[in-house]
């Protein structure tokens, strides 16, 4: 399905590998112009700019700190330089650092807080401005299932992405009148990198939590995104969806 995303320029933070990598080089395949956000895989990122200019469009690659306001700003500004434009923002940075309450450290919880909910809100913020001044954009937020219930040893990832879920619902209420949407894609488990260093003991108790009885791929989370990047989700704003394979339930 085409959704008309030619003209469009759009930044995919963590767009280096798995969800991110995928998210960009689909909205590339629809269309839009894409600068990927990262933090170390050099390589990585510049194959996926390679990926997008194959698809005949402009890409972008720019190694920035998403826990950095500063970074942010400049990334913005470089994008709208390069490409003319900025009209959508996928947040999907993100990290974990697993402990129990009563074992995590400070540096745990702050180093996640900083990345996941932080990182977004400085993200937010930005292209909010930018996008308030053009009466247009598109504002995808990826969150995760773990937001909704929490989870076992992860109160800090829980709680930046229960955070990014409650500042989002929070976005679209402010800058619906600007004619943005801002919504929340929260995926369950998701075949990628990171998921192969997870205990095959969790992976098989999170599939069996699973009614269709499978993982989403990177691809399925894309598509998903973008559509609600695209004017065919134009009066979905607001809104947590849910992308788990009936895990969640």
């Amino acid at each position: 399905m085409k959704l008309g995303l030619k003209g469009k320029s759009a930044i995919v933070t963590g767009g280096s590998l798995g969800i991110g990598r995928s998210v960009a080089i689909e909205l590339a395949r629809q269309g839009a112009d894409v600068a990927v956000n990262y933090r170390r895989h050099d390589d990585e990122a510049r194959q996926v700019v390679a990926e997008i200019e194959k698809l005949g469009r402009k890409g972008l690659a720019v190694k920035a700190d998403v826990s950095s306001f500063a970074d942010a700003e400049a990334m913005v500004a470089q994008v709208q330089k390069t490409f003319g434009g900025f009209d959508i923002l996928v947040c999907n940075a993100g990290i974990t650092w697993d402990g129990v309450i009563w074992k995590m450290t400070e540096k745990q919880w702050d180093a996640v807080i900083g990345v996941n909910l932080k990182g977004y809100f400085n993200y937010n913020k930005v292209a909010a401005k930018a996008f308030m001044d053009q009466k247009y954009g598109k504002i995808v937020n990826i969150s995760s299932i773990n937001g909704m219930r929490g989870k076992f040893a992860q109160s800090n990832y829980a709680a930046s992405k229960g955070g990014e879920i409650a500042m989002s619902k929070s976005l679209a209420k402010e800058l619906g009148k600007f004619n943005i949407n801002v919504n929340v894609v929260a995926p369950g488990m998701v075949l990628t990198d990171m998921m192969e260093k997870i205990p095959a003991e969790f992976k098989n108790a999170a599939l069996s939590e699973t009614v269709l009885g499978r993982f989403a791929t990177p691809e399925d989370v894309a598509d998903l995104v973008c559509f609600l990047c695209s004017d065919r989700s134009r009066h979905i704003t607001g809104e947590v969806i849910k992308i788990d394979g009936g895990q969640y339930i």
